[in-house]
């Protein structure tokens, strides 16, 4: 299994309220129902206001990967990451379990 864990800072100035934030969370937390690769998955935002923190979270888990890639590459991830680019950075981090 591959754990596949991203998280996400708001770029400067953008608000959690932004409708573009909104709608990226919401495409986010729709994956896990539209990616049949996924066999975990979570995400949410973060909830102290700790300086280092990022704002929003996922945590997932796939198969392989193979399957790792197929998610990556799967249209509904392709377009909840292209709504994130427009009003944030993340980072990544996929290890082995």
């Amino acid at each position: 299994m591959i754990r596949h864990l991203v998280l996400f800072k708001l770029n400067e100035g953008v608000g959690r309220d932004d409708p573009r934030v909104v709608a990226g969370a919401q495409a986010f937390s729709a994956l896990g129902d539209q990616i049949e690769e996924l066999r975990f998955w979570e995400c949410g935002w973060n909830i102290t206001e700790r300086p280092v923190a990022y704002d929003f979270a996922i945590n997932s888990a796939v198969e392989d990967g193979d399957a790792l890639k197929r998610y990556l590459e799967h249209p509904a991830h392709q377009a909840a990451a292209a709504r994130w680019r427009e009003f944030g950075t993340w980072v990544i981090a996929d290890y082995e379990f």
